[in-house]
């Protein structure tokens, strides 16, 4: 087996042994990504010299004697809203077209130093609003699926990157589903921990109280194994929580169902869901009951309201954090002719610089907080917060674990949804709870859907700082899963070069 399709586990065993090295694995990855990333388009920035550098560091600092984690030496894709001193960080915006951060964010930081290679920046929607990674400044990426489709987002860019083999690990950010939903729909495992269980220190921030940094993998073990290493508290990230990382890779390993009391989201089910993932999620709920799982129906009421309370919140913080692109101090600056006053340079430079969805965000936020409407919108939809996070709470006096579908559809093709928002907002229907109440949750693989053989996911929520069960619950799914289908679902996914045809 080539080296990219090594999982990040078998690569880190592989590297620590001396059997081949971080250059060696590095160099099949960047050749990859050159072979492929034409037609993808999962990167924004990728330095060959700068990635080849890192391995060797890895390499001789190993050579060295010194005691390295289980991924030194693995490379991963790293989200464009992470700030990276030795890259550009745009976080998809032509606002920050070629800026370069003065310092690391602290999941960058960690990331290196475990000795993870950091092979570029990838692909992501405008900060971070979008479901489709069709709001990028910088073109659109596809699914490696079929090159016609959307790979999700707005972390699409790590999903593709990871569903393609260009990288065995990515990062992503999950604001209302943001890594779940493009894990689904490339058919791979993406996680959104707990809410302050990893830092958002470094992050060009969407919405401050949603936006959850998390890992995207080919299997639940390298995610586990990612999730673990940049997690943890962090004293520059004033919502991190002062508590130790839940056993997220002994629970992977574990892979066990039996006794677990597992509920089914009533609300999540009916108009809207595409028949074909209906049916791989029925049929996962029957594959855990025959594992020794006890299977209820759960009801949630409020979770009906959580799609509209989200896109009052979201946008509202939105609205505060993007106050700050104000051509003042870094980023785009236009018609700064002498002739203009501040006020019209920054009205100019925004038009110019933020896209529409940015541009639709902010407004709407900026109306949800104006005197008068506070209340009504705002605060209401607060109050609907609170009503879900009860919700979640009662559940999980009843059961240990949720589950859903992760999407209500597969990968919808390019273009589709682009001049309906709400449809593209439905996107997040099932994911959006988990982001409001702040609690665990993950996408893994569950089959494909039999109108169009694209990938179906299944979501895994946990109570806060349960990341371990869903871990756990998501590895059972996963071995059962690939022993039925002789290997991983990502075998059965078209190579990149006959999805173009």
């Amino acid at each position: 087996m080539s080296l990219i399709k090594k999982s990040a586990a078998e690569l880190g065993a592989l590297i620590a042994s001396g059997e081949t090295s971080a250059v060696e694995v590095a160099q099949a990855h960047l050749d990859r990504v050159r072979a492929v990333d034409g037609e993808l388009h999962a990167f924004l920035h990728v330095d060959e010299e700068t990635v080849l550098t890192q391995a060797r560091q890895v390499d001789e600092r190993r050579a060295g004697g010194e005691e390295l984690g289980p991924l030194a030496g693995v490379p991963i894709a790293h989200k464009d809203v992470f700030t990276t001193t030795d890259m550009p960080t745009t976080a998809g915006s032509k606002i920050l077209e070629g800026w370069r951060p003065p310092y690391d964010a602290t999941l960058t930081a960690r990331l290196r130093k475990a000795g993870l290679v950091i092979l570029g920046k990838t692909n992501m929607d405008e900060f971070a609003m979008g479901s489709s990674t069709e709001n990028s400044a910088y073109g659109v990426t596809r699914n490696p699926w079929d090159l016609s489709r959307v790979p999700g987002g707005s972390s699409g860019g790590s999903s593709a990157a990871v569903a393609a083999y260009q990288a065995p690990l990515s990062t992503g950010t999950d604001t209302g589903g943001s890594i779940r939903q493009p894990a689904a729909v490339t058919g791979i495992v993406g996680a959104k921990p707990t809410y302050g269980g990893s830092s958002r220190y470094g992050i060009i921030a969407f919405a401050s109280s949603l936006d959850t940094p998390g890992p995207f993998a080919r299997n639940v073990l390298d995610a586990a194994l990612l999730h673990e290493t940049f997690s943890g508290h962090d004293v520059m990230d004033s919502t991190s929580i002062d508590r130790p990382v839940p056993p997220v890779v002994e629970a992977a390993k574990r892979a066990d169902v039996n006794g677990l009391r597992v509920g089914v989201v009533k609300e999540f089910a009916g108009e809207g869901y595409q028949a074909g993932v209906l049916n791989r999620f029925n049929e996962t709920v029957e594959l855990l009951e025959s594992l020794g799982a006890k299977v209820v129906e759960v009801s949630c009421p409020s979770f009906a309201y959580a799609l509209p309370a989200y896109y009052l919140i979201a946008p509202s913080e939105a609205s505060s954090n993007l106050a700050r692109f104000d051509a003042m101090r870094y980023g785009l600056r236009v018609a700064d002719d002498g002739t203009r006053s501040a006020e019209e340079i920054m009205a100019l430079t925004r038009a110019q610089g933020f896209g529409p969805e940015v541009k639709r965000r902010i407004m709407l936020g900026t109306y949800a907080l104006s005197s008068g409407y506070y209340d009504a919108y705002y605060g209401k939809a607060q109050q609907v917060r609170t009503l879900i996070a009860r919700d979640f709470d009662n559940a999980f006096e009843q059961v240990d674990v949720l589950v859903s579908p992760t999407t209500p559809t597969t990968a919808f093709p390019i273009g589709e949804r682009a001049d309906d928002p709400m449809a593209m907002y439905l996107a997040d229907l099932c994911t959006i709870p988990s982001n409001l109440s702040g609690n665990a949750a993950i996408s893994v693989p569950c089959g494909l859907a039999d109108e169009d053989g694209l990938p179906v996911g299944l979501q895994i929520m946990a109570p806060v700082l349960g990341d371990d069960r869903v871990y756990r619950v998501g590895a059972a799914v996963e071995k059962a899963l690939e022993d039925r289908w002789g290997g991983p679902l990502l075998a059965k996914a078209p190579e990149l070069a006959e999805a173009a045809k």
